[in-house]
């Protein structure tokens, strides 16, 4: 009875553990296929374990069966117990030791997305820095003076001015010419012609005018303090106009000439021709256009004719000037530092620059006693056009001293 009872609590325990181990399989199966393959492993060993169990527990029959003490019998079911909790053990480390596994395989593949997000982010930022590599500045634009070769011609002054003009105003004597004749854009200098024009016409200078969007730079994109809607007088327009080259003034004096811009540019030219300036032309009042050229001969007709007016001469000699604009009090100065200097007398003066026309500058002033006309197109550089006036002034001056000294000794 002991014997066939053993036998089938054997059969059981094997039957059970074979169940068990497909559960297991079955539950792992639809987890992952490294999962599950272990865990079939297992299954299959438990159902062999099972087999050699149950072929053990038949050949042991005879072995049993002469065992007939009580304690014999615990002594083999405390033994099966034993190995089934080893085998159920083996599992549970297997299924330990393949989670691990799983787990490791996830965190490579989690340090394996984080790296190339990385390596991506320093792909792009690679591409950002090229992209935002700075390009090269553009060539400067060439003026026509160096077009046309005239800053290779040499003077006695060395001066850095393409063409230069330096006369007696009464006697008209030439103390100094370089490339005078040459037709060149005058730039600002057009303002000369545009205050003369407007002084002529003896329009009142207190009417106040409005900058309009017409009056808005649109050859250059120069900028301007005077927004659209700004209301000054004519007198204050003409003032910024001539003292700093101011060119939405400029403009605005212009567009409301009577009979409008078009009658106003057809007097700039009509008075120049009756001054003699016969290579000048106007297509506009502020010299923003190339168009407006002229030669420092007739230049110097025309600072000739300006400085016979006294309001020009007041205007554009006016070291600064302060306009109200709404709320706020706008402060300009003029272009050439020189009507600033103790060493000036300037009767006259108008500065200029495009990139077509390079720096320009024309004065009247009294140096050494005598009242000169000085005109000075296309300079190399910001402050050059003013260098050259003071060679020329020092020149003069060392000259004079020169000839006094001369006078002196032939007195004597």
């Amino acid at each position: 009875m002991r014997t066939a009872a053993l036998r089938k609590f054997l059969t059981a325990w094997a039957c059970g553990l074979g169940l068990a181990s497909a559960s297991l399989v079955l539950t792992l199966a639809p987890l992952s296929p490294a999962l599950a393959a272990p865990a079939k492993k297992s299954a299959k060993a438990a159902s062999a374990k099972t087999k050699t169990t149950s072929s053990k527990a038949s050949g042991g029959k005879a072995r049993a069966a002469e065992s007939t003490t009580p304690a014999s019998g615990k002594s083999g079911r405390r033994m099966s117990a034993k190995r089934a909790f080893a085998a159920d053990d083996g599992a549970a480390r297997r299924g330990e030791r393949v989670g691990r596994t799983l787990v490791a395989g996830q965190r490579k593949d989690k340090v394996g997305s984080r790296a190339s997000r990385v390596a991506s982010q320093q792909t792009r930022l690679s591409l950002r820095t090229v992209a935002h590599v700075p390009r090269e500045a553009p060539a400067p634009r060439l003026s026509f003076g160096q077009m046309a070769g005239l800053r290779a011609v040499s003077d006695p002054l060395d001066l850095e001015s393409s063409v230069a003009l330096v006369l007696d105003q009464d006697t008209h004597e030439v103390l100094l010419s370089k490339n005078d004749h040459a037709v060149l854009p005058i730039a600002s200098l057009t303002k000369l012609m545009t205050g003369l024009v407007v002084s002529d016409a003896r329009l009142p200078l207190d009417e106040v005018i409005t900058i309009t969007q017409d009056d808005v730079d649109t050859e250059k994109g120069s900028r301007s303090r005077l927004a659209v809607g700004t209301q000054l007088t004519r007198g204050e327009l003409m003032h910024l106009a001539l003292m700093s080259s101011e060119n939405r003034a400029a403009h605005a004096l212009g567009r409301t000439y009577p009979g409008g811009m078009g009658r106003f540019v057809a007097l700039m030219n009509a008075r120049a021709l009756m001054l003699g300036m016969k290579d000048t032309r106007y297509i506009e009042p502020t010299g923003l256009f190339s168009a407006n050229r002229s030669s420092a001969q007739d230049l110097a007709v025309l600072v000739a004719a300006a400085h016979r007016d006294a309001l020009l001469r007041q205007l554009t000699t006016s070291p600064s000037y302060e306009v109200a604009v709404g709320s706020r009090v706008l402060q300009y100065n003029n272009t050439n530092g020189l009507v600033r200097s103790p060493d000036w007398d300037i009767g006259l003066q108008k500065t200029g620059y495009i990139s077509e026309a390079g720096r320009c500058l024309v004065m009247q002033a009294r140096v050494a006693g005598r009242k000169l006309i000085m005109v000075f197109l296309d300079s190399t550089g910001k402050y050059s056009r003013l260098g050259d006036a003071e060679r020329v002034r020092r020149w003069v001056e060392l000259q004079h001293h020169a000839n006094t000294a001369v006078g002196s000794a032939l007195a004597g």
